[in-house]
C-alpha cells in the first residue's frame, strides 16, 4: 500500500464514508444523533460542495464533531494537480487509506467532463493502459467515486456537467459500487447529473453489459473493442479470452434494445488493426447497430528510472505500435466510406500524463523509491 505521509490517512482505523449514503440514509444518521430531520439536507449540501466541517456554518459544532468522529466526510482529496496547455486538468486523489487514484477534467463547449476512477489499479491487463501496471489493489466504494466529482467541482468552483467512468479500473469488475454511485449521482436531491451526461466504459465484460442494460439506468455505454478478430484482441486484452467479439456485439445490441442509447465503440489505432480488411470487418461488426466508433490515437509514454517512472512503456512497443495522424485519418476515411459513423478522438492532456494510470504510476513508484532510501 502506498503511504503519502504518516498521520494523514485513516488506514489504522475503519471509518465509514458518509457519501456512500443517499439523503434518506443520511436523515437516518442524523436521527441517530438526535438531530432534527432538516439537518440531513444541510449536511448533504455541504458534503456535495466539498466543504469541511469548519465551513458547515449552519450546523452546530457539537453535531459536526460527532459526524467527523464517526465518518469520513471528504473521501477523495486532491494531492496533486497538473494543468495542460489545452486546459485539461489531471488530478491525483488521495483516499482515506493512503491509496491514490486519478481523474481528468476536460473542458468542452458543452460543459466540463470529468473522467473518474472506480478501482485502485486494475486487473484487466490491457497492454496499452498504465492503470494496471501494479495490478488490482482494491475497489472504490460508491462514495469514493462520488467524492472525486465533489473534489473536482470544489476545485474549479463550478458544477461538473458530464462524467465518464473511464479512469483506472473496470466498472463491471466493481459492479455493485458502480451502480450505487450512478444512483447517487443522478439523484435529483444530489448532484443531479443527467443520465445522458454519464458514460460507463468497459473493456467488454459481456455479463456486465447485459446487467447494466437491465438496470433501467439509460446511461451511455462505451465498449473498448480495439480489434476486429478474437485472435488479435487476445494479444492486447487478456479479457478477450473469455469475452468474444461476437458475444460483445450481441450484448451491445441488447443494450441498445433495452435502453435506446447509441453505443460507443472505442478503438485504439495500431499498425496491426488498421488494415483495409480491419475496416471491412469493423463495418460488418457494427452493421445494423446504432453506434459510433471512437478512434483513439495511443499516448506515447516513455518511462525512465530517472524520473521514478515504472519500467513499462505504454503502448508496449514490442506488442503494439501506434499509428501516425495520416494513417489514422486514412483508416477513418475507410470507415466513413463503408458507412460507419466515426471520429478520431481529440487528444487531450498528453503533456501532463493524461492517459489512464500514468500519473498514479509515477507517483506510486516515486513514493516507493523514497521509502526505500
Amino acid at each position: 500500500m502506498l503511504r503519502v505521509a504518516e498521520g494523514l490517512c485513516n488506514d489504522g482505523k475503519h471509518m465509514n464514508i458518509i457519501l456512500d449514503n443517499n439523503i434518506d440514509q443520511i436523515a437516518g444518521i442524523m436521527a441517530g444523533y438526535g438531530a432534527p430531520a432538516y439537518r440531513a439536507g444541510q449536511l448533504y449540501k455541504w458534503l456535495l460542495a466539498g466543504v469541511g466541517t469548519d465551513g458547515m456554518t449552519d450546523i452546530p459544532a457539537a453535531l459536526r464533531d460527532k459526524i467527523s468522529n464517526d465518518y469520513i466526510l471528504n473521501p477523495a482529496k486532491i494531492v496533486k494537480k497538473l494543468k495542460s496547455k489545452d486546459g485539461t486538468v489531471k488530478y491525483l486523489f488521495e483516499l482515506h487509506d493512503c491509496n491514490v487514484v486519478e481523474g481528468v477534467l476536460m473542458k468542452y463547449k458543452h460543459g466540463r467532463t470529468l473522467c473518474l476512477s472506480v478501482q485502485v489499479g486494475c486487473r484487466m491487463g490491457c497492454v496499452f493502459c498504465a492503470s494496471g501496471a501494479d495490478g488490482h489493489v482494491r475497489n472504490l466504494s460508491a462514495g469514493e467515486i462520488l467524492g472525486q466529482a465533489v473534489a473536482a467541482g470544489a476545485d474549479i468552483g463550478e458544477r461538473v456537467t458530464n462524467l465518464v467512468l473511464m479512469g483506472s479500473g473496470e466498472p463491471f469488475d466493481n459492479y455493485d459500487n458502480t451502480i450505487k454511485f450512478l444512483r447517487l449521482v443522478t439523484d435529483a436531491r444530489g448532484l443531479n447529473i443527467g443520465r445522458r451526461n454519464i458514460s460507463v466504459s468497459t473493456c467488454g465484460l459481456v455479463e456486465g453489459i447485459k446487467k447494466l442494460a437491465d438496470e433501467g439506468m439509460g446511461v451511455n455505454l462505451s465498449i473498448s473493442l480495439h480489434a476486429t478478430t478474437d485472435a488479435n484482441r487476445q494479444k492486447i486484452m487478456p479479457v478477450a479470452k473469455s469475452n468474444s467479439i461476437a458475444a460483445i456485439m450481441a450484448a451491445a445490441r441488447y443494450y441498445f434494445d433495452q435502453t435506446g442509447r447509441r453505443v460507443i465503440i472505442e478503438y485504439c489505432l495500431t499498425k496491426e488493426n488498421t488494415t483495409d480488411t480491419d475496416a471491412k470487418r469493423l463495418a460488418e461488426l457494427t452493421r445494423g447497430l446504432s453506434c459510433h466508433v471512437n478512434l483513439i490515437t495511443l499516448n506515447k509514454s516513455n518511462f525512465s528510472k530517472a524520473d521514478c517512472r515504472v519500467g513499462l512503456r505504454p503502448p508496449r512497443n514490442d506488442i503494439i505500435i501506434g499509428c501516425t495522424k495520416d494513417e489514422a485519418k486514412a483508416f477513418s476515411d475507410k470507415l466513413t466510406q463503408a458507412g460507419v459513423s466515426n471520429t478520431i478522438r481529440r487528444s487531450m492532456g498528453s503533456d501532463i500524463e493524461g492517459a489512464c494510470g500514468q500519473l498514479r504510476t509515477k507517483f506510486v513508484r516515486c513514493k516507493e523509491g523514497e521509502n526505500k532510501s
